[in-house]
């Protein structure tokens, strides 16, 4: 295994489009390190530059002690499972599993050897003979995973694998992915836009926007404090409440923006803002009040738990924030300021 530095790293396409701008990450040894962001904010190109699929514009990438910015993706040595899982459909699972270690005339006796264990390890012994065709989208999925872990590769590159399940299998990938991660204790780059998938699976998740990276810390430190409005408000699900603020005691002459999440808005027969419910949002566990703010003038969310009386669309509320679940941040820059 090995780690993998990107230094400066840029690509602008042809016709001006920039897809990474000048960016540094430092992946480490072990790590599975998650890229999460809106569709076109440059994660799966930047995964691409990594395999060696696209070339940079600028800078260098690094894994290990050697520069392998110039070199052609197959000396590489990195496994990248894609979307659409790319098996080959005359093939049998076992011949799929084998094909990269056949390719490179490995010993058959290792090319068995490998293929058998990685077999018990994603359960799949049953599916060998079987064809893709045969498979169902889970299957698929983890056979495509084990055509990447037969090579035994430097670090696995894995772009939005387990978008074509349905929530239930995708749930159970998750986990899956967790305990192979851990097993193994390879280097796995991770591309996702589901930021539910980044929480879960990262130990530590790099937030993207328009080729750069916002901020890169474990899941829990990108939630509790992100550094700037963009952040705040795509990681978490629903979505951070921003609101204009007043602030007395802080330097912020553009004004400032105050952050709560909906599940830190308290609920009560008084407070320090008043509401009036716009819309009553059932999801079985909780329910989510779509409010309207009657000063500041603004849209709130608020999160509460099941089992406590929904008021009706139309009624009035008083909500409180909690001092120690605020966020604050400037309202023009977007960046947090405390």
């Amino acid at each position: 295994m090995a780690g993998i530095t990107l230094a400066g790293l840029a690509k602008t396409y042809p016709g001006g489009h920039v897809a990474i701008r000048h960016l540094d990450l430092r992946i480490e040894d072990g790590e599975f390190l998650v890229l999460v962001g809106p569709s076109g904010c440059g994660k799966s190109t930047l995964l691409r530059l990594i395999a060696g699929l696209e070339t940079p514009t600028a800078g260098r990438i690094v894994m290990g002690d050697g520069d392998v910015t110039a070199l052609p993706p197959q000396a590489r040595d990195l496994a990248m499972v894609f979307q659409s899982y790319a098996l080959y459909p005359h093939m049998s699972v076992r011949d799929n599993l084998a094909y990269g270690l056949k390719a490179r005339r490995t010993d058959r006796a290792v090319v068995a050897q490998r293929v058998a264990d990685v077999a018990a390890a994603l359960e799949i012994e049953r599916l060998l003979d079987r064809r893709p065709a045969e498979l169902s989208g889970g299957q698929r999925q983890r056979v495509a995973l084990g055509r990447a872990m037969v090579r035994q590769p430097k670090a696995f590159l894995l772009d939005e694998p387990l978008s074509n399940l349905d929530p239930a299998l995708r749930a159970q990938a998750r986990a899956q992915l967790r305990r192979l991660h851990r097993t193994l204790g390879a280097t796995v780059v991770y591309v996702t836009h589901d930021q539910e998938e980044a929480m879960t699976l990262g130990g530590r998740v790099a937030v993207m926007r328009e080729g750069a990276i916002e901020q890169v810390a474990q899941p829990l430190d990108v939630y509790a404090r992100p550094v700037n409005t963009f952040v705040a408000r795509f990681i978490g699900a629903p979505a951070m409440n921003l609101v204009p603020a007043t602030l007395i005691g802080i330097d912020a002459p553009s004004g400032a923006v105050a952050g709560v999440r909906p599940h830190d808005v308290t609920l009560g027969a008084s407070g320090q803002l008043r509401a009036t419910v716009d819309l009553v949002e059932p999801r079985g566990h909780d329910y989510l009040l779509h409010l309207r703010l009657d000063s500041p003038s603004a849209d709130l969310v608020l999160a509460v738990i099941a089992g406590a009386a929904a008021p009706p669309a139309g009624a009035q509320v008083f909500l409180t924030l909690p001092p120690d679940r605020r966020h604050l941040f400037d309202g023009r820059t977007g960046t947090r300021l405390a």
